[in-house]
């Protein structure tokens, strides 16, 4: 039989709990309609009929509240229907994708499942978010055809944050069906997408987990403190801040003790998931982490601060133990990843020895689970980074250390090697990933694919590197685009990266490209400007090389705009100051869902000196009805930018940042961040052949004395209140002189776009020069904080 079309335009989720309505919140995102059910309360005695719906719409309300937010933009849970699984059964059957999220009971999932398949239409998906019943076992008895069309999709909460969405097909399941729902997965809900075998724990949590039990091992052994395991396990290893302990806490410690013991009786008495008798001790305490208040971790307040107490497992009490500090982590500060992972796994002591330990047992298990939970290596070293948050999986982190000499340790704790580390020791291969190559479980030499598009690897071909400096390059990603790449820290934008964006301009022109992408593959776009070096020129009195460079930033920024090709730039994460200045500034952003955008400038004394404030200006006044655009109406796009950038709003999504008007209606918002620099690309190509070069505008309407007469008086009624500060009030003045078109100007005046960057210019260098300007740029330098002088 051919298989058939399956498009998913409307989903359904079943079960309003924490997943189920994060989940359909998720769906909400992407911009699909999704009908939400629950079972019906029993009834009561009361006056009032109950709601039928109560518990889907309460799983709505808690998406709503929840921090961090579930939704990119509230507006969104418009798109969600609320119903009930007796009253609202039938309206499945326009479901395209109908996913459980019920109880972890097979019983519960089996009789759901019977229902369903009576009112689902015959293309429909169907799957279960079970992170641990086997996918088979739920749907014995029911029809082929049923059968053919589930898969399991297994999210990781919080399901809008977490890249990763383990697809667990069946021996049933159509591969139509399988492609389908996974390109729908890594497109439309933005997720990374790993096929896991139907088996317990499918990929991230039966090696996370494991992990987590064994560390727990391997720390009693050793003396060691949860805190002081964190320390080692957490981003001095490459991965998240929340490490081991602190993990647990926030995965429920009543959750992993039970995933355990269900793994420990569904595997080999070799894979040892047994739990310690502290970490049984806190369960049975009733101790579940943040879900309870408590865990190997406590929050308190004292004195209106929030206080971490860390549980001494010894006492069984919780202890301000301060700021904890572990040698080995201390001694590779600052270090790169490689350097510092192979330092501390080859290191002395009993820390090197929890962590090699750790590790190796990690290591090995990692090895022993290749082709039993999933049939590719990088399927599990992808489920422990979009699971986990590591920056490394296993076997790329065996890469760092040296296969051979990982294998060797191993050896020398009498441990019998995997069959894929016994290959890898045969045929004498020390990497798992050797350029275009990677393994099989079977330890064979097999084709590697990337699941997205990646800059490193494209750049392992020389010519494809243009230009490059130590904080930028200008890379070739073939049919005729340039991209300007950024790969300082937190990208901070200093010369290197505006002369590279010069440089890029210049190549499109000489070398006959159609256009230039400016986008990285980092942490985070761009935060912003060199803070550093600018407060160290202005204590200096270095105030001609200031302006020079004041200047050259603004013409970078603006050339974006005027140059005679097109510029589409590729934000995602923090996206701050002079990184949103760049990006309001394009022909076409493509943005990543996860958008962290705004013009914060205010926060160290300063504001947007890069054509931000200017932008903003422009923006808000040609949104304006034309008849509005003159005189006293101009008052409302004035007062928006002023808002905006004075009070540094910053946005929660891209959806958000459409919102505060920082994207257009038109820019792209693309739910995969690993997607967006293709998608700028592809951008690029369509409007390269119609292209027109713009011009600065000349006729921009300012109101002149009276807008910043309108403004003064709102900011002095806001410092007699006590809302802003006496240096608030100085820099908002500044701020104020520029959106009002400068001094002197009457309520009908024209100016160009070049005097509005010209007033930019001289509020930023005018308040640089400011103590109390210098003292904030300094106070955020030291503390990361701003100060409110």
């Amino acid at each position: 039989m051919q298989s058939q079309p399956y498009r998913i335009k409307k989903a359904a989720v079943i079960g309003a709990g924490v997943m189920g309505a994060a989940i359909a919140a998720q769906l909400a995102n992407a911009g699909i309609p999704v009908l939400l059910l629950d079972i019906v309360l029993p009834d009561k005695p009361s006056a009032e009929k109950p709601d039928r719906n109560f518990l889907a719409k309460a799983g709505i309300e808690r998406a709503l509240k929840a921090r961090p937010a579930a939704f990119m933009d509230p507006a969104r849970a418009g798109l969600i229907e609320v119903g009930n699984l007796e009253d609202d059964l039938k309206k499945l059957k326009d479901a395209d994708w109908i996913l459980e999220a019920i109880v972890e009971k097979l019983d519960a999932k089996r009789d759901l499942w019977e229902k369903i398949e009576k009112v689902a239409k015959p293309t429909a998906i169907i799957s279960s978010n079970s992170s641990g019943i086997p996918m088979h076992l739920q749907i014995e008895g029911r029809s082929e055809d049923f059968q053919r069309r589930f898969v399991g999709a297994h999210f990781f909460n919080p399901p809008r944050y977490l890249h990763l969405l383990e697809v667990i097909p069946t021996a049933k399941t159509d591969p139509a069906v399988l492609r389908a729902f996974s390109e729908f997965g890594e497109k439309t809900l933005g997720k990374g997408i790993v096929i896991a075998n139907d088996v317990p724990g499918f990929v991230a949590n039966r090696i996370g987990v494991y992990g987590i039990v064994r560390a727990m091992q391997h720390m009693e052994k050793t003396g060691l403190t949860p805190a002081e395991v964190d320390q080692l396990t957490g981003p001095a290893l490459g991965r998240a801040k929340s490490a081991t302990f602190r993990t647990a806490d926030l995965s429920g410690l009543d959750i992993i003790a039970k995933v355990a013991q269900d793994l420990g009786a569904a595997t080999p008495a070799d894979e040892d998931f047994t739990l310690t008798g502290n970490f049984l001790g806190i369960v049975q305490k009733g101790i579940y982490g943040d879900k309870t208040g408590s865990g190997f971790y406590k929050k308190t307040k004292e004195g209106g601060k929030t206080k971490i107490l860390n549980l001494n497992l010894q006492t069984g009490e919780y202890e301000d133990q301060g700021k904890v500090k572990v040698g080995l982590v201390e001694a590779n500060k600052g270090k790169p990843l490689a350097e510092r992972v192979r330092a501390m796994y080859a290191a002395e002591g009993r820390e090197a020895d929890f962590l090699r330990g750790a590790m190796n047992d990690g290591f090995w298990y990692a090895a022993k689970m290749a082709g039993n939970v999933s049939n590719r290596l990088q399927d599990i070293d992808n489920a422990l980074k979009w699971g986990f948050g590591w920056e490394q999986g296993p076997f790329e982190t065996m890469d760092t250390l040296g296969v051979q000499q990982v294998i060797q340790n191993l050896e020398a704790e009498g441990r019998t090697l995997p069959p894929l580390l016994a290959k890898m020791k045969e045929s004498g291969r020390d990497r798992f990933y050797d350029g275009d190559q990677t393994v099989t479980p079977e330890g064979e030499a097999t084709p590697y694919e990337a699941p997205y598009f990646i800059l490193t690897d494209l750049k392992k071909d020389a010519t494809k590197v243009v230009k490059k400096k130590p904080g930028a390059s200008l890379v070739d990603l073939g049919d005729g685009v340039l991209l300007v790449e950024w790969h300082a820290k937190m990208n901070a934008l200093g010369e290197d990266q505006l002369r590279m964006v010069q440089e890029g301009h210049k190549a499109v022109g000489q070398m006959g490209y159609a256009g230039l992408v400016i986008g990285n593959q980092g942490e985070h776009f761009s935060a912003g400007a060199n803070l550093p070096l600018i407060l160290s020129q202005a204590q200096a009195d270095e105030w001609d090389e200031l302006d020079d460079m004041v200047k050259q930033f603004q013409q970078t920024t603006t050339s974006l705009r005027f140059s005679p090709h097109p510029t589409v730039i590729a934000p995602f994460g923090m996206t701050l100051g002079g990184g949103a200045e760049f990006t309001l500034h394009a022909d076409h952003v493509v943005a990543s869902a996860e958008l962290y955008m705004g013009l914060v400038e205010v926060g160290v004394g300063l504001i947007p000196g890069g054509g931000g404030t200017k932008e903003m200006l422009l923006r808000f006044t040609d949104q304006l009805h034309p008849g509005q655009r003159v005189g006293s109406s101009l008052l409302p796009a004035v007062q928006r930018a002023f808002e905006l950038i004075g009070m540094a709003k910053v946005s929660t999504s891209a959806l958000e940042a459409r919102n505060l008007g920082f994207l257009r209606d038109h820019d792209t918002v693309a739910m995969n961040k690993n997607h967006i620099i293709q998608e700028a690309k592809r951008m690029v190509l369509a409007l390269a052949p119609d292209y027109v070069q713009p011009t600065p505008r000349t006729d921009i309407p300012v109101m002149g004395d009276a807008a910043l007469a309108a403004l003064k008086s709102a900011l002095y009624g806001m410092h007699r209140g006590g809302y802003i500060t006496d240096y608030d009030l100085v820099v908002s003045e500044q701020l104020g002189k520029v959106l009002s078109g400068g001094t002197g100007n009457n309520r009908t005046a024209k100016v160009s776009e070049q005097h509005l960057l010209d007033l930019e210019r001289d509020a930023f260098l005018t308040l640089l020069g400011k103590k109390g300007t210098q003292q904030r740029i300094d106070h955020m330098l030291k503390t990361g904080k701003p100060l409110r002088n």
